[in-house]
């Protein structure tokens, strides 16, 4: 008798009432740096720091370009500690092709900048890979900025 009522306890009385559970997402997670993203400040820049010790990373509010998925060497607007500042990715845990030279990190790195372009640390205390180089190099320009200056702070390339 016991055993009766629990199986009819465990069958639905209509099927609209109670529906199956959806099957768990077993997919793998994305690589990539969207917009809500967490990034760790690596620069040496006063509001970096402050928002590092507390424990709440900046969140990647908008990437500047077409596909809004940003990778290294891309431009980022941040949301950190209430402000919004500009950030420029130097590093991703993004898996990299085996073909494209870029290392994989463990964290997703930036370093803050304003609209000019000028970081707003002295120090970058992350290597930073070299493809970035020439992709700098490429962006700097009269209306965007000079990003030339980020490679000056680097002490350490991989």
């Amino acid at each position: 008798m016991l055993a009766r009522s629990a199986v009819s306890f465990l069958r639905p009385a209509s099927s609209a009432a109670c529906r199956p559970a959806a099957p768990l997402s077993t997919s793998a997670p994305r690589c990539e740096i969207r917009k809500l993203a967490r990034l760790r400040v690596v620069d040496n820049s006063q509001i970096g720091k402050e928002a590092m010790a507390e424990g709440r990373p900046p969140r990647v509010i908008h990437v500047y370009n077409k596909r809004a998925v940003a990778t290294v060497g891309d431009k980022v607007l941040m949301a950190i500690r209430g402000q919004k500042r500009k950030g420029l990715l130097v590093g991703c845990v993004k898996t990299q092709h085996p073909m494209s030279m870029v290392p994989k990190f463990d964290t997703n790195n930036v370093v803050l900048i304003d609209d000019a372009g000028t970081p707003l640390g002295t120090r970058i205390h992350v290597p930073i890979p070299n493809v970035i180089r020439e992709r700098l190099q490429r962006m700097s320009h009269k209306k965007s900025g000079d990003f030339t200056k980020i490679l000056s702070l680097a002490t350490r390339f991989v």
